[in-house]
């Protein structure tokens, strides 16, 4: 249940890099090919995350970046980092100065407001300065927990100007107080939403298994003051095991995305898919719901995952025959309609969906960096699937059933053959793609020399064994007695 408190190394919150196969487009349309609703994307959100994605959408969607901008800064405004606002204005600037005049300047939208940083600055050293006070007074009259309480004050409060480092280390040490499971289970889930909100996917592990181990000593706590309070109880109040459950669920799904977004955020996808579909509902999520994370980012991010790392028998389990996770995926409709298409073999729909939400999954704070690399995963093992009943197939049937030129298609083949993936070879002057033939006959003969092996070695193992016993049982037996074993003995023998 103990919480270390965070070295230095990891106070500085980088977010830790993942490798890229491909480039991420500079500039991401949005048109019919790709459509993209702002308004309703954005409306899911709120607080810092509303911000980011926005910078996000004002860094890679130049044809909305003015719209994203306005919408930005009416936040901003309701906040207290200056930080933020500034690095709102200076990447729309850096947007409007490679549109070569195509975008309008930032000042012509949003002159800097310095009216509003200066009065926020004094408001934030005003707060500052009295929270600190008040820690150096609970310390010096030594109050446990007044002391806890400011401290997490102190982090809460430099967490809103968005000084990330400062609150992780406040955060942290007020663990040194804590004096009951509740308060360690409340300091994890505020570093958990830190690491996060900065995307420090690295740490997360480690908050979360301590969250688990105070969330499951407070329940134990529980049920036993529940238990020493015996039939005192009204009837009327729900069971014990009814509130230790309905508390457990609502943290449980917390933890449950944390480390969901932990393996993603690592390329962890098979790990990631996993812990997404096992998310519990919805209303789990509490407060976190559009702070952190919305329920259709959950059902984009699990069903990449899936697609790119899953079996179909257990895609049929996990996600379809899932009805807790099915409530995740009505969020997004579109995500339904791409799983359809894959586990019905339609894999130009599959990719051409892909293709037309390419904006919507871009624009995502934690999933940017990972939808190439999901996209190549999903292309992979599509062209497996395919493949796989054949004995040969003509390229060019293939090129259709894909969406691809023949060229594109051989491409895509040959890096598979070369991996491994797919057993066959490329008939290029005819344009067919024939499995290898496996001599029947040749791999029966290798598995029987094989097998009688095996059966050589272990006989083997199994007479030494014997005869180390017998020299055992030689040497203890008494004087007088019968050196053969007996029958239960020679039965452990063998």
């Amino acid at each position: 249940m103990d919480i270390d408190i965070v070295e230095e190394n990891e106070q500085q919150l980088q977010p830790e890099p993942v490798k890229v196969t491909g480039k991420r487009p500079a500039n991401l349309p949005v048109d019919e090919a790709h459509p993209f609703d702002l308004e309703a994307y954005i409306s899911s959100y709120k607080g810092r995350t509303y911000v980011d994605r926005l910078v996000q959408i004002i860094a890679l969607c130049p044809s909305i970046a003015a719209q994203a901008l306005q919408l930005a800064l009416l936040e901003v405004f309701q906040m207290r980092d200056v930080n933020l606002y500034r690095t709102v204005l200076s990447t729309y600037e850096q947007v409007s100065v490679a549109s070569n005049g195509q975008l309008p300047l930032v000042g012509d939208i949003a002159p800097l407001n310095q009216k509003w940083i200066d009065e926020t600055n004094q408001k934030n050293q005003v707060d500052r300065t009295k929270l600190e006070v008040e820690l150096k007074t609970y310390t010096s009259n030594m109050i446990k927990e007044s002391i806890r309480m400011a401290q997490r004050d102190l982090g809460t409060f430099y967490r809103s100007v968005g000084d990330h480092t400062a609150a992780l280390k406040y955060t942290s040490k007020s663990r040194e107080f804590c004096t009951t499971n509740q308060h360690v289970l409340d300091i994890c889930l505020s570093i958990l939403e830190l690491l996060i909100e900065y995307r420090n996917y690295a740490h997360i592990s480690t908050y979360a298994y301590k969250a688990d181990t105070a969330l499951e000593a407070t329940a134990n706590m529980v049920r036993a003051n529940s238990n020493s309070a015996g039939a005192t109880a009204p009837a009327s109040q729900p069971s014990v095991k009814e509130r230790v459950t309905a508390e457990r669920e609502k943290v449980q799904t917390k933890l449950d995305v944390a480390m969901a977004l932990s393996h993603l955020g690592q390329g962890n996808y098979e790990k990631a898919a996993g812990a997404f579909v096992k998310i519990g509902p919805i209303k789990g999520l509490g407060d976190w719901t559009g702070r952190i994370v919305a329920p259709g980012d959950i059902a984009i991010y699990a069903t990449l995952c899936v697609l790119a790392t899953f079996t179909r028998g257990a895609i049929r389990a996990q996600v379809l025959d899932n009805d807790n996770f099915g409530v995740y995926i009505e969020q997004e409709p579109y995500v339904r309609e791409l799983i359809e298409a894959y586990m019905g073999n339609r894999f130009k729909a599959v990719l051409e969906i892909l293709d037309r939400y390419t904006t919507r999954h871009f624009i995502d704070i934690h999933l940017s960096v990972h939808v190439t690399n999901l996209t190549n995963l999903i292309r992979s093992r599509a062209l497996v699937l395919y493949f796989q009943p054949f004995a040969s197939i003509k390229l060019e049937r293939m090129s259709t059933a894909f969406g691809w030129t023949i060229e594109e298609l051989e491409e895509q083949v040959v890096s598979l053959i070369q991996a491994g993936e797919i057993k066959a070879r490329i008939d290029r002057q005819n344009k067919i793609l024939k499995a290898r033939e496996v001599d029947q006959r040749t791999a029966l003969f290798t598995r029987a020399v094989k097998t009688g092996a095996d059966m050589q070695a272990a006989n083997r193992k199994l007479l030494l064994r014997l005869r180390l016993q017998q020299a055992d049982l030689v040497v203890k037996a008494p004087k007088g007695q019968s050196l053969m074993p007996h029958s239960s003995e020679l039965v452990n023998m063998y």
